[in-house]
């Protein structure tokens, strides 16, 4: 069972950030397009850095806690993941403060006022009691 224990904390990683989705409707997994645009960029660059350090040996992984299977030049299946998983929980969790705060991101439809966001009790400038 140890050499699933990489996998058990990816997974951990995806259920523990799964429910903003639901919860706070961040919409990350309903919009593809722009997900995987998110991802290409970081998964190519990782992906290219790990295969590249992998053989000229400047870092290795310990073999008791993977699965075996090195998909892409001796990368492990699990590293792979890594960098697909975390910038997944990563955008998720992002996207939650920003439902949270309504915070704009600057792409929402022409005529959207974005939230101000002002600690309760206090009168914006202007404005009366």
């Amino acid at each position: 069972m140890r050499h699933l224990t990489y996998l058990v904390v990816l997974a951990a990683c995806l259920i523990g950030t799964a429910p903003l989705e639901v919860i706070l409707r961040t919409r990350v997994y309903a919009r593809p397009v722009r997900l995987l645009l998110t991802l290409l960029p970081v998964g190519v660059v990782f992906t290219g850095w790990d295969v590249y350090a992998i053989s000229r040996r400047h870092w290795g992984y310990d073999r008791a806690q993977m699965s075996g299977v090195r998909p892409v030049g001796g990368l492990p299946l699990e590293e792979l993941l890594f960098f697909l998983v975390v910038p997944v929980c990563a955008v998720l969790t992002l996207e939650a403060v920003r439902a949270v705060k309504g915070w704009p991101v600057g792409d929402e439809p022409a005529g959207d006022e974005p939230v101000r966001d002002e600690p309760a009790g206090d009168i914006p400038a202007g404005d009366s009691p």
